[in-house]
């Protein structure tokens, strides 16, 4: 396996595709480079949607996922990486094996299981690939309340239940979790919850009008693993991920009937 470029610090994602630029890989390289990082990508599945509706999902290949990997990995090992949506088991089975072969970074895991809505994006097998195979390599986890509950199998409908489910995540195998409140029922903040197995760190900033963005989760954990690429602690690229999309949430903008769209290239 290559080197880390000792120029240039890239960092890569794992995701779907998103035409429409709000969320998946192409959020995630704009993001990436919002925050002073070169941005490789390996596509998953290649998603018909914009800001209001998915219409149509072709999945990638779980060979030609490998195949991306093996490719990049061949020029620069990055220096983070982090999966989103990874389609079904097969192919979260396939990623997981190749970060391991390839010995790339522990992930940022955003865990593409259960929209903000409610909406679920993967089926039983995939939840549990996920569970069984991402979760135990993740440098962190970030999930939103939704996913939380499905992960932990806990119902989340109070603060002692978030730090519960936290811990039950950890047990997982993961590094740490981050579990995100945007969800939450409080009008005045939006409270993140991180927890590293020793320590619970409540990340506050007030609540912005408007009813949220599309892609804010795709945005937050693309940001951690471009302030992991930088040289960042883990708790410090979770606070400058949480500054990073608070920005890019106030300033966000909408370019027809959907939902409002992140200003990636917001200044705080």
């Amino acid at each position: 396996m290559a080197s880390p470029n000792s120029k240039h610090r890239v960092a890569l994602t794992i995701a779907g595709s998103d035409p429409g630029g709000g969320a998946g890989l192409q959020a995630d390289l704009k993001t990436f480079a919002a925050l002073g990082v070169y941005g490789y990508s390996v596509i998953t599945e290649v998603i018909a949607q914009n800001s209001f509706r998915v219409a149509d999902v072709e999945d990638v290949s779980p060979e030609m996922v490998d195949a991306q990997l093996n490719t990049l990995a061949l020029e620069c090992a990055p220096r983070a990486v982090k999966t989103g949506a990874l389609a079904n088991a097969t192919i979260v089975k396939a990623v997981a094996r190749a970060i391991e072969r390839l010995r790339l970074r522990a992930p940022v895991v955003d865990p593409v299981i259960v929209s903000s809505s409610g909406a679920l994006l993967m089926g039983p097998k995939g939840e549990r690939a996920i569970r069984k195979r991402l979760i135990p390599i993740a440098r962190i986890v970030t999930p939103n309340i939704a996913e939380a509950e499905v992960l932990s199998r806990i119902r989340i409908d109070s603060d002692a239940a978030i730090r519960e489910a936290a811990i039950k995540i950890i047990k997982l195998g993961a590094r740490a979790v981050v579990i995100k409140g945007g969800h939450r029922k409080d009008n005045r903040y939006a409270t993140d919850l991180f927890h590293d197995g020793r320590r619970f760190i409540e990340l506050k900033s007030p609540r912005i009008a408007g009813g949220g963005a599309h892609g804010t989760g795709c945005a937050f954990s693309a940001a951690i693993a471009a302030h992991l690429a930088r040289g960042a602690s883990l708790e410090d690229a979770v606070r400058g991920a949480k500054r990073y999309v608070t920005a890019a949430l106030r300033q966000s903008f909408k370019l027809g009937k959907g939902r409002a769209l992140l200003d990636h290239f917001a200044r705080g």
